[in-house]
Order: structure tokens, then sequence, then C-alpha cells
């Protein structure tokens, strides 16, 4: 069968309007006869997350000489409901290999990180995938995906009342009860704004499916800081040569919309930093980042202020 693209993140209907199928570059019987040197497999997947500058990590990794371009960004191979699942020609996720040179081909799609099963069935079908995963202040991000989400839908998308509702204690690694049936998946991703931001517990889950030398934890603004030093860090990686001259810095996906809706306050912001401060402690304990700087760490510090934080955001998204 030919696999209907999904409309995710980069398509702008994630949260919102979601494929319940997986992409596939081809038809699955495309392999029938093929050769394990005919195809290319995929060997690395950015899981992770959305709003961190994975489209510009994976931007920068496809200028790589060694790296085969995949058909797009976001394959969602593995982010897709059970009986989808079982009726995928799981053979059919690679694409025909296009030169002797590549080494390397990756899935860029951020829901694996967050995707109950997703990554169980990474691991039952590519065991030895290398993993990177990179991370954003938590209200930064989340604040970032309401922008983008509003700017494209504003009829549809959640208001930010609504994107900072759901706070389960932990970070879910099923879909809930009350969630479940008919469009459950499209329903957890549209309440799922705060629980993206649950680091700690997505990394903990994620260590405990994968050994903790297939993952490669970063962090978003170091990537736009020292992108050539964070490059070598991730071809090293992935199992490729570093690259002679790094490719420009690119930031893809980087919006400066103006939005429509209800203006975050101070009250958000603290009951938000107070919601993710023990996801910041098992995070960084985990991936040995250093959070200090980021604006959730900073509000429970009490070094920035959450009302002058409020109004920057505003303004970021038009509001002001």
């Amino acid at each position: 069968m030919r696999a209907a693209r999904r409309r995710g993140e980069a398509g702008g209907r994630e949260g919102l309007n979601v494929s319940s199928q997986p992409d596939s570059a081809f038809s699955a019987g495309a392999f029938a006869d093929a050769t394990p040197t005919d195809r290319q497999e995929f060997t690395y997947s950015v899981v992770g997350v959305q709003k961190a500058g994975t489209s510009t990590l994976q931007w920068l990794l496809n200028q790589h000489p060694q790296v085969c371009r995949p058909p797009r960004k976001e394959m969602g191979w593995f982010d897709v409901d059970e009986q989808t699942w079982q009726g995928v020609d799981h053979a059919s996720y690679a694409v025909p290999r296009r030169s002797p040179v590549h080494r390397a081909m990756g899935d860029a799609t951020p829901r694996y990180l967050l995707m109950p099963r997703a990554l169980e069935r990474m691991r039952e079908h590519r065991p030895g995938m290398r993993l990177i995963a990179v991370f954003r202040d938590p209200i930064d991000r989340l604040v970032s995906q309401w922008v983008m989400v509003r700017a494209r839908q504003p009829d549809r998308a959640p208001d930010w009342p609504e994107m900072i509702a759901w706070r389960p204690a932990d970070f879910p690694r099923e879909i809930p009860e009350e969630m479940r049936g008919r469009g459950e998946r499209a329903r957890f991703l549209r309440a799922s704004g705060v629980v993206r931001g649950y680091y700690g517990g997505q990394v903990q889950h994620g260590l405990e499916v994968f050994p903790r030398e297939q993952w490669l934890f970063l962090d978003f603004a170091t990537l736009i800081a020292d992108h050539g030093t964070v490059l070598d860090t991730v071809t090293d990686h992935i199992g490729v040569d570093r690259f002679g001259t790094h490719p420009p810095l690119k930031k893809l996906m980087a919006g400066t919309d103006t939005i429509t809706g209800t203006r975050p306050t101070a009250e958000d912001l603290l009951s938000l930093a107070r919601t993710f401060e023990p996801e910041l402690a098992g995070f960084g304990r985990l991936t040995g980042l250093d959070v200090a700087q980021w604006t959730t760490s900073r509000l429970l510090a009490g070094s920035l202020d959450p009302a002058e934080q409020a109004e920057r955001y505003a303004a970021k998204a038009g509001l002001a």
C-alpha cells in the first residue's frame, strides 16, 4: 500500500487535524525483490522537541555529502495508532540508495519523544537507531508553539487558556483513559502543550527504551549560538565525517506571526514555571545540560520579572 502523507508539525496541522497514517517514500512493494545494498535505511532520528530547532538541524545535516536526504523532514513512521501500525509494511521504511557515499539518513519527527509507544516501536524495528533530542526552555517553547498554531488556524487552534490547561502530575506514557476512543491521538496532541515541556519524564522514558550511548541531548540556544561546534558533535554521533566547511545557519520555521488571542499573564508564567520545576531538575540530572539561564529557571530564581516577560511574549505574538 502507499501510506498517505501525514500532516504533522511541519505541515501546520499538528494537534488539530492529524492523519493516522505513517509516511512512506514509495509503495510498500517497491523493494519486494531488492537486496539490502539497494536500500538506504534510516540510521538516525531527531526525536524532539517541537519548536526547538529540529528543522534547522535537519537542514544542516542534509547538506552533508555522506547524508542521504529523506523524502520529508518528518516521516512520522512510528507515531501512529496501533491498528495502523499493525497494517504497515515495515520494510518500506527506507528509500532507494542514490549514492555509494551515503552513510546516514535521518527522520526528524519531534513527536517521537512525546507520543506514547513511538520509541518502543522504533526499538522493535530499528534497535540501533542513533537518537538526537534538542531542547528549549519549556515556556519559550510553549509560547512559540501557541503562536505558530494560532497563526495557521486562528479559528480552530487552541487559545492560550486551553493551551496551558492540561497539566497531569507526570509525563503520560499512555494516552489517558479520558481521551481514549476515535480521534484520541488528535485529542492528545491538542491538549499536550504543557506536557511537551515535561522533559524529565520524556528523557527518563527514552533512556529506558534505548541505551544512553545511542542518545545525544542538545540545547537549542547552543545550536543557534555555535552551530559549527554542535554540528561536529552531531556528525560524530551519527557516524559521518565532520564537515570540512560548516554550512551557514538557517533558522527555519522561525515565525514572526501576528495572531489573535488571549495574552499570557505574569501569573500564568509563574504557574507554568512551578509546574515545570520538578521536570527541569530531573532533566538536568539525566542530560547534563545547563538550564540555569532558561526562562523557567530565571522565573523560579526571581531574576526575571514575570510581568516583563509576559509583555515580551505578547509583543512577539502581536498582542502588545
